[in-house]
């Protein structure tokens, strides 16, 4: 199911594809999503929800695995990936195709009035503190506490907002 409430604007070349599994894929008021944005329900049966004023800028892909939730007022750059799903590769007798996913470690958080920089990836179980800025390129796996300004592969605090 697709909600997008009626003042976000979403680009023509947008590529937002409708669940088989009932995932609900939600733009809040006053969103943007930008052209050749790629959302695909794969991976789980977990929602994507935008808050209000969300920005998602050209190339981002969001893959709703096992859910991602996105706070108000949360900018995102170009070409980041949403990735809150892990594939299973425990048995080397096995495809890694034929293995299914891993359990989910919660999805991915993004709280209140942060920013993600160009290029960010963000992995199942991600969760970023309100008010944070998360730097281009940076790899994010894990929790950043509120307003922490956070770089690197894997991702490391390097400031503080406040």
């Amino acid at each position: 199911m697709i909600e997008i409430d009626p003042t976000a604007k979403v680009s023509a070349l947008a590529d937002i594809e409708d669940s088989t599994r009932g995932t609900l894929i939600k733009v809040g008021a006053g969103s943007m999503i930008d052209s050749f944005v790629k959302v695909k329900p794969a991976g789980g049966s977990g929602d994507l929800i935008l808050g209000e004023r969300v920005y998602v800028n050209s190339g981002c892909v969001f893959y709703t695995g096992n859910g991602i939730t996105i706070g108000n007022n949360v900018l995102i750059a170009a070409n980041c990936t949403f990735a809150p799903v892990n594939h299973e590769f425990a048995d080397p007798d096995r495809p890694i195709l034929e293995q299914g996913f891993r359990p989910s470690k919660g999805g991915i958080v993004v709280e209140d009035d942060v920013w993600i920089g160009a290029g960010v990836v963000l992995l199942d179980g991600a969760k970023v503190g309100r008010g944070s800025v998360i730097a281009a390129m940076s790899l994010i796996k894990g929790e950043i506490p509120p307003f922490s300004i956070v770089s690197g592969v894997p991702g490391k605090k390097i400031g503080v907002r406040k």
